[in-house]
């Protein structure tokens, strides 16, 4: 009989950390409203991230953005991982899959062998997306080549960060991109619906 009791405590408990997680995007978003005129790096304090909102398909977000050519996009992967990819028309995306080829897919695509469901593209705190078309142009030159990929050491986001930074040192995570990102754009990073319709 304590084992249903347990059950229903984690339950009850994971109930509760999901609403505290709701609320504080939630929060997170009021902030965005409030303090538009934040925009570069130095403007934040010194323990404030330069990730406002990070792509979450169980916690909602209120913006859509529409893409733009050289705008980074990513999906969920199992709930804990992220997927990037580089938008390079109006309905193309070049991603390096996890056999290491480089390719051109579709927004459907993009999201089908996921978990995730949704694509996230990140913006600044005016909704509007970091984009870089010479970023875009490389990724497209690089279509059908393959890469000797790794889950950790040559992965989608070192591929997507080289399109962005060629000759820039390699990262594995995808935190890792979102602060060399950030960095780049000199921005606070918000990850935005991907408004594909």
């Amino acid at each position: 009989m304590a084992l249903p009791l347990l059950w229903l405590g984690a339950a009850a408990v994971s109930a509760l950390a999901a609403k505290q997680l709701s609320d504080d995007r939630k929060v997170q978003q009021l902030k965005r409203l409030r303090y538009r005129n934040v925009q570069t790096l130095t403007d934040l304090k010194p323990h404030e991230s330069p990730i406002a909102i990070y792509p979450s398909d169980f916690l909602s977000t209120e913006q859509s953005v529409k893409p733009e050519v050289g705008a980074v996009v990513c999906c969920g992967i199992g709930g804990i991982l992220d997927h990037t990819g580089i938008w390079v028309d109006d309905d193309t995306i070049i991603e390096l899959d996890g056999e290491g080829l480089i390719k051109a897919i579709s927004p459907l695509r993009f999201t089908k062998e996921r978990s995730g469901k949704q694509i996230f593209i990140a913006c600044d705190s005016h909704a509007q997306p970091l984009v870089s078309r010479q970023a875009a142009q490389r990724a497209v030159e690089q279509i059908f080549q393959y890469r000797d990929y790794h889950v950790i050491s040559n992965n989608c986001h070192q591929f997507i960060w080289q399109c962005f930074k060629p000759d820039d040192s390699k990262i594995s995570t995808f935190k890792e991109f979102n602060l060399k990102l950030a960095q780049l754009f000199n921005r606070k990073i918000y990850w935005d619906l991907c408004d594909i319709g």
